[in-house]
């Protein structure tokens, strides 16, 4: 399965997902920058409210892809203490590259939401979108991010993942939905017809469609 674009991805998407919610409808949050226009087709389809949520990995000192926690928007902390304390990381370089990302979460935050507030998470069901998972780690940085936030469900929904990425995600999700699985994944672009970089002004527009 390849993609024309993100929005037909996202439109794909929201048909895959259509129907699962007959009460109150989940919140959707986008990972910025490439999975708001997909996640904008999800909350559409679902008629939820969508929004975006900025996550960063934080990567050990020496080793930045692997990650001894997560920070997110509204304030949101994940550690991972078997790794802090397997690698006998001090407390001064956890609170310096933790810093170091809230600072950039804060950044990214000005940039995407301006002065709108946090949606609340607590007790919703909550769909993360994204526009591919090649290894999974972001995404499951935002699982972790958002379990914080108390929500009764977390969803992940991608238009394509490869096998490995899937199975690191579902491992920390309540349920991935996910389109193409592809054998011989490779990067997520390939699966696009069209997978020009996102900007931060679709990004803003997507979050202020009514």
């Amino acid at each position: 399965m390849r993609f024309d674009d993100r929005v037909a991805a996202g439109q794909a998407l929201g048909e895959a997902l259509r129907g699962r919610w007959t009460a109150e409808p989940p919140v959707v949050l986008g990972l910025p920058r490439g999975g708001v226009p997909v996640a904008a087709g999800v909350a559409t389809a679902l008629s939820a409210p969508l929004d975006v949520l900025v996550v960063r990995k934080l990567g050990v000192p020496g080793q930045p892809e692997l990650a001894m926690g997560a920070v997110a928007g509204g304030g949101v902390q994940v550690l991972n203490p078997s790794v802090i304390r397997e690698l006998a990381i001090p407390d001064d370089e956890v609170e310096r590259v933790t810093a170091a990302e809230q600072a950039e979460v804060a950044r990214r935050e000005r940039a995407f939401r301006g002065d709108r507030p946090h949606p609340v998470l607590r007790d919703r069901d909550v769909v993360l979108v994204d526009d591919g998972l090649a290894t999974g780690a972001t995404m499951r940085a935002a699982v972790d991010a958002v379990r914080a936030a108390g929500p009764s469900r977390v969803v992940v929904a991608v238009p394509v993942a490869s096998a490995e990425a899937r199975d690191l995600v579902a491992a920390v999700a309540d349920e991935v939905v996910c389109l193409s699985v592809p054998v011989g994944f490779g990067a997520v672009g390939l699966h696009y017809r069209d997978f020009r970089q996102t900007t931060d002004d679709e990004v803003r527009a997507a979050l202020e469609r009514p």
